[in-house]
């Protein structure tokens, strides 16, 4: 169950000065994905089209949920807003580019999109988190966005994960023990999880401080097969996320992404 906390007038005033450029860095063209997830907290859609077939374990998968809590899904919709680094795949494939308490109800967040498009010649599918809040409605503001490209031209079901990062100034939610401004807590977590042996998450996830802007394992001054500071890649073949090379100052740790803690209902205002 949620808590609903008021936020400072102190914390508004900073985080209003500190609003963020939206599509400086990694992030792509957000216009590409033009659906729209309305301002909510922990809600899902329902499925959508990726637009291609993407084999993942051995199924194929043509369509998926958009979680607000930064993440999404193949199985079920996901509300769950604190992460938790397990190995048991309790909610099925998973893939993570910064689940944590999205809250985009506060004034001046922008709402969660999503669609399929086509870019650089390769069909796509893309959600973006840009200029986003954090619960309870704190106007601190965070932009990423994750990009799934077909590789069908290599076999069929294959396909790219693309993670990119712009600005992370929080990592968690009241509801997940931070205070107000978002850090402390539970942070958040960064990662897959497709199989019981295809999963990682990244250095830093789960640890406060770590991910955020400046922090040790900050996910806008890195990389992963890129060289792009902000933009991680990962590829899907045969069904299994194949072996990446770890990145300098940034490994992925054999965690076994996100199984995550039972979903919690939550009283609402």
């Amino acid at each position: 169950m949620k808590a609903f906390t008021s936020i400072s007038a102190a914390v508004v005033l900073a985080a209003t000065l500190a609003a963020p450029s939206a599509f400086a860095g990694a992030v792509h063209n957000a216009n590409l994905f033009t659906n729209t997830l309305a301002a909510n907290d922990d809600g899902s859609t329902g499925l959508v089209n990726l637009g291609f077939t993407a084999n993942i374990n051995g199924t194929n998968y043509t369509q998926t949920y958009v979680n607000n809590n930064g993440n999404i899904t193949f199985n079920n919709p996901l509300g769950t807003f604190t992460p938790s680094a397990i190995s048991s795949g309790a909610f099925g494939p998973i893939i993570a580019p910064f689940f944590a308490d999205v809250d985009t109800r506060a004034a001046g967040s922008s709402p969660v999109t999503y669609g399929s498009a086509t870019l650089g010649g390769f069909n796509v599918f893309g959600v973006n988190y840009i200029n986003v809040g954090v619960f309870n409605s704190q106007p601190i503001f965070n932009t990423f966005q994750m990009i799934l490209t077909s590789r069908s031209d290599i076999g069929t079901g294959d396909f790219d994960i693309q993670f990119n990062y712009d600005r992370i100034v929080w990592e968690a939610g009241t509801a997940s023990n931070a205070p107000a401004g978002g850090l402390g807590g539970t942070s958040a977590l960064v990662g897959y999880w497709t199989s019981p042996t295809s999963n990682n998450t990244l250095a830093g996830s789960l640890v406060n401080g770590a991910l955020i802007d400046s922090g040790p394992n900050a996910l806008t001054n890195h990389s992963l097969n890129s060289n792009v500071l902000g933009q991680y890649n990962f590829q899907v073949r045969n069904g299994q996320v194949i072996h990446v090379p770890e990145p300098a100052g940034l490994a992925l740790l054999g965690l076994g992404l996100l199984g995550l803690i039972a979903s919690r209902r939550r009283n609402r205002a």
